[in-house]
């Protein structure tokens, strides 16, 4: 009789059911993995049989075949270990219930206990979407499966609990309040705050509405004033995630094994620093099985690119697609894999290749085609993509030393740019977006409407700086970020203003 267990499969941040088939046919002792297993699957049919062995539990005499259906599609990954093991007990005739609401994920150690797998969230995400009602995980992955409400979960420590479980021994349900992780990290400490920072109030004032409207920015300045540091404080000035964005970004980094059990939701926006001697795949992510790079790792959080021309232009120029469509497509010869990728983009850069061009206080060395050639690394479509330009002029000595100012701290300007969010959160609640930075040609007409004379101020912009349409609807986008920190409900000049003057600003004259 051939028995049937269920499980899940993920692509992506998704995921999909599969059917685990065990048959025993009377033939010499084997067992076989059929269905397009990898490598670990295979490597299962070893860890399988000496778990079930050494939990006290026989292991059928004849070939076992095992089928993992649908067979037309790759599966990977050690969570195949469990149910494979429970089906091969359900053909042993043990009191294991079939059921198409009940699934297993798991890697099996050889004396039978559970070890932690990757991938939980989405593969527990996809199960509930086909019915499943009942799952049974690894100890350490009950508390992240638990993140998907109206399904049980069970966290099980050895193959001998499930079979315990069934016979009337009950494994207690795995229970988790997601609320508590918002309500501890309400006040979060970061290493880095705008206190430290001296001077440069209108560097600041580009990273709020950055962090406000989630624009992308790209910094220029002299070495040491003051860009790297500032591009640091920016993560503490980011508002908190929204419980939608912490399960995606939670999914992402469950599939990559960066989920801890003491920590099984993702509640801090990331702060991803990439070299410029990383590589391509590692940037956008890939692989046979595609596995996501730092653009997905920085969802919903922050990309930061220190001194920009010096990575490779091939690397910037894939950065295009995503920054513009807030996802990116991986394809390779057997399937496609979308992962996610909405994140602001910091950069910093020098002026020149010496980095003192336009200095106060010290010359520039480079010659003209120097300084040509080293801007040229940056494409103009990609600075298309970017929202605000910003010059971090270097401090004096004597602002250095004897500035007596008292700088904003990062809480006080967070409040403002939680405002602003908590503002577009509330216009968007229809539109599937949370920021103004996300807006297509359809919405910004919607919600980005100018009155007459705005509507004239931005024509004669138009002409005077041959604004593209991206730009131009960047500059909206910017305005109404502008507009939303100042607590005003319609775009005017004023916002316009400030928005052509950090958008029309180019590498060239930064």
């Amino acid at each position: 009789m051939v028995t049937k267990t269920l499980t899940s499969a993920a692509i992506g941040i998704n995921s999909f059911k599969i059917e685990v088939e065990v048959d025993v046919i009377n033939s010499l002792p084997s067992l076989s993995i059929v269905g397009l297993p990898d490598s670990a699957i295979n490597e299962a049919r070893e860890r399988v049989r000496s778990a079930i062995k050494n939990s006290g539990f026989s292991f059928p005499t004849g070939k076992v075949v095992i089928n993992l259906a649908p067979a037309d599609i790759k599966k990977e990954g050690t969570n195949f270990d469990l149910p494979i093991a429970v089906g091969i007990l359900k053909e042993q005739g043990l009191e294991i219930p079939d059921s198409e609401e009940i699934a297993y994920l798991g890697e099996l150690s050889l004396d039978g206990s559970l070890r932690k797998i990757n991938g939980t969230l989405p593969l527990v995400s996809g199960l509930k979407e086909v019915g499943v009602n009942k799952v049974f995980v690894p100890k350490d992955n009950a508390e992240e499966a638990a993140l998907v409400s109206n399904i049980q979960v069970f966290g099980v420590n050895h193959l001998r609990d499930i079979v315990n479980h069934f016979a009337g021994e009950q494994i207690k349900e795995t229970r988790i309040d997601i609320s508590k992780f918002f309500d501890e990290n309400i006040e979060e400490i970061y290493e880095y705050d705008f206190k430290d920072v001296k001077g440069q109030q209108k560097a600041k004032k580009a990273l709020e509405i950055a962090a406000a409207g989630g624009h992308n920015i790209l910094m220029s300045g002299s070495p040491g004033s003051g860009k790297t540091l500032m591009a640091r404080c920016f993560a503490s000035i980011l508002p908190p995630l929204e419980m939608d964005e912490a399960i995606e970004l939670t999914k992402i980094y469950s599939i990559c094994g960066m989920v801890t059990k003491d920590n099984p939701l993702i509640v801090r926006r990331p702060f991803r620093v990439i070299h410029h001697t990383a590589s391509q795949n590692g940037i956008i992510g890939g692989g046979a099985n595609p596995k996501p790079g730092e653009i997905t790792l920085a969802h919903r959080g922050v990309l930061f690119l220190d001194e920009m021309p010096e990575f490779p232009r091939q690397i910037l120029e894939v950065l295009r697609q995503p920054l513009e469509d807030g996802e990116i497509v991986i394809s390779r010869t057997k399937n496609s894999v979308k992962y996610p990728a909405q994140f602001i983009l910091v950069g910093a850069m020098n002026p020149c290749p010496c980095g003192f061009l336009g200095d106060r206080e010290k010359q520039c060395s480079c010659s003209e085609y120097q300084i040509q050639k080293y801007r040229a690394k940056i494409s103009g479509p990609l600075l298309d993509r970017i929202d605000l330009f910003v010059n971090v002029p270097r401090l004096t000595s004597d602002e250095l030393v004897n500035s007596k100012e008292k700088a904003e701290s990062s809480s006080e300007i967070r409040k403002r740019v939680i405002n602003a969010r908590k503002v577009q959160i509330n216009r968007y609640k229809n539109e599937s977006i949370y920021t103004n930075s996300e807006l297509n040609p359809s919405q910004i007409k919607k919600y980005c409407v100018l009155d007459k004379e705005s509507l004239d101020f931005m024509k004669l912009a138009s002409q005077k700086y041959l604004l593209s349409g991206r730009k131009y609807n960047r500059i909206l986008k910017l305005a109404r970020t502008i507009a939303d920190l100042n607590n005003d409900e319609k775009i005017d000049i004023s916002h316009l203003t400030q928005a052509l003057q950090y958008r029309v600003d180019t590498i060239e004259n930064i």
